[in-house]
């Protein structure tokens, strides 16, 4: 193969691609810093309609409902991510699926003029449906349209996006911008912008070669359009390998998402994969995003709003770092690196945020540990979970595999979103000491069940999970049981 040169169309190709990633950020973030304003529209909306004032619950259970629906939407749009990019292939459901972005946009940025809570509700849905999808689309067409070489630094970029995404969406949602009482329909409704740059540069991108050569059969498209991503006319290795995986996808029937768990050459793939989304979600990032507005207002940060806008770029930072530490050090390694680090961090903020009364001092160290966790989850569980799938899955399987990782992820998302506060308020500072126990759990699994991927082509890590398949056939154990992932590891090759 060809060394590879990171060409202009390949990236114009994976920028636009991460649109869909800044997306799912943006919406992620956007709702939490005009939660006063949002909940204050909801009651004098629900005023106006009825004789009495709303109760406290239902507004709470509608403020509640908002923002949780989003990751309902969520769960259901990662899953139909089959759907769509087996029939209209991974670029064009990308394009296709801005309809639901431009639609989700427009029902939230008018439900103030319309005096609509339902609106605002159906829109937060949609939004969720929308970001569901991308979720799934973004890092599959990005892992397949990469070079080898270069698949983890440009599938860190998929994580990259989101984080900007949450950046954007914090600075815009302070109250100078766009964030007051007038314009927060415009924050909740600036999604459609992203939705129309990206439904206007999406034709000028390529189809994913794989796709292209695998599922329809173009092989001379495909050629020509990795010759023109990658930057060399020595393509045919990787073509020769495309058509060995088709030649493999003949001899198996479509799979589904019941095929993955019950053929014993993707149980050890697809577990691999529900625990690193896992990792990822009941890491407690999100709880700690969740109360470090709380915690820097404990420290005496006076507006803690840029404190946590100071967490966000502390994100952007270290996601930056992982995009070139992970094709040196390993999506293994970094993985647990990011782990370990979380714990001892996690277990830092108990010790001081017990401890910030009697020492004022405290609250500083739980001020640092705060950003060091948000260090450590972007170099390893952040960005890793989202591509590694696309890694371990070949293209027949793929599909069904990627749509079983983002709902796993949005799940656990949506439980610790619905959880999280009530855990809060009735263990305190102990809360944190639960994620310590689940990222020590991820960490163990990790290491010795998680294989290294760099370097290495698609079809060489379906071989080994194949090998060590049949392997436990013969040996009578349990998939998950051997820790068969050893020579796995002594193959991988350097880049």
């Amino acid at each position: 193969m060809g060394t590879e040169k990171v060409t202009a169309s390949l990236v114009f190709a994976i920028t636009i691609a991460t649109i869909g990633s800044f997306q799912f950020g943006y919406n992620t973030g956007v709702i939490n810093a005009p939660e006063l304003i949002i909940r204050d529209f909801l009651n004098r909306t629900l005023d106006a309609r009825s004789e009495n004032s709303p109760s406290a619950i239902l507004l709470t259970s509608l403020w509640s409902l908002s923002v949780a629906i989003f990751s309902v939407g969520g769960m259901i749009g990662s899953f139909s991510v089959g759907l769509f990019v087996n029939r209209f292939g991974r670029r064009n459901s990308m394009l296709i699926v801005n309809i639901l972005a431009i639609a989700g946009g427009c029902l939230m940025g008018f439900c103030k003029i319309a005096q609509s809570v339902e609106m605002l509700i159906l829109g937060r849905l949609i939004i969720g449906l929308f970001c569901g999808l991308c979720t799934g689309f973004v890092p599959m067409y990005i892992g397949e349209i990469s070079p080898t070489a270069l698949r983890g630094a440009f599938g860190t970029l998929n994580q990259l996006g989101i984080v900007i995404g949450i950046l954007v969406a914090q600075i815009f949602g302070l109250e100078v911008i766009l964030g007051s009482e007038e314009l927060w329909p415009v924050l909740l409704g600036f999604t459609i912008i992203p939705a129309v740059l990206q439904s206007a540069a999406l034709p000028f991108c390529p189809e994913s070669p794989r796709f292209l050569l695998i599922n329809r059969k173009e092989e001379e498209n495909a050629k020509q359009i990795l010759q023109q991503l990658w930057g060399t006319q020595d393509v045919n290795q990787d073509i020769q390998e495309m058509k060995d995986e088709s030649v493999r996808m003949a001899q198996e029937k479509q799979v589904t998402v019941l095929e993955l768990f019950r053929a014993p050459n993707y149980q050890q793939p697809i577990i691999i994969s529900i625990m690193l989304q896992l990792s990822q979600q009941l890491s407690g990032i999100n709880a700690v995003f969740y109360y470090s507005t709380g915690i820097f207002k404990d420290a005496g940060v006076q507006e803690p709003i840029y404190a946590t806008i100071g967490a966000g770029v502390v994100n952007t930072i270290f996601t930056v770092v992982s995009l070139f530490l992970v094709e040196k050090a390993g999506r293994r390694t970094l993985h647990m690196l990011g782990l370990g680090g979380m714990a001892a961090c996690s277990l830092l903020m108990t010790i001081s945020l017990l401890l910030k009364d009697q020492y004022n001092w405290m609250s500083f160290v739980c001020i640092v540990a705060i950003l060091i966790f948000v260090a450590f989850f972007e170099i390893g569980p952040g960005p890793i979970p989202w591509f590694i799938v696309a890694e371990l899955f070949s293209q027949g399987p793929r599909p069904a595999a990627m749509a079983v990782a983002g709902c796993s992820n949005w799940t656990s998302n949506f439980l610790v979103g619905l959880l999280f506060p009530s855990a809060a308020s009735a263990l305190g500072p102990y809360v944190f000491i639960i994620f310590t126990a689940f990222l020590v759990i991820f960490l163990i699994f990790t290491f010795f069940k998680v294989p290294e991927t760099r370097g290495r082509t698609f079809e060489d890590i379906t071989r080994a999970f194949e090998g060590q398949a049949q392997e436990t056939g013969r040996s009578g154990k349990g998939p998950i049981e051997m820790n068969s992932i050893q020579p796995v590891r002594e193959t991988t090759t350097n880049v």
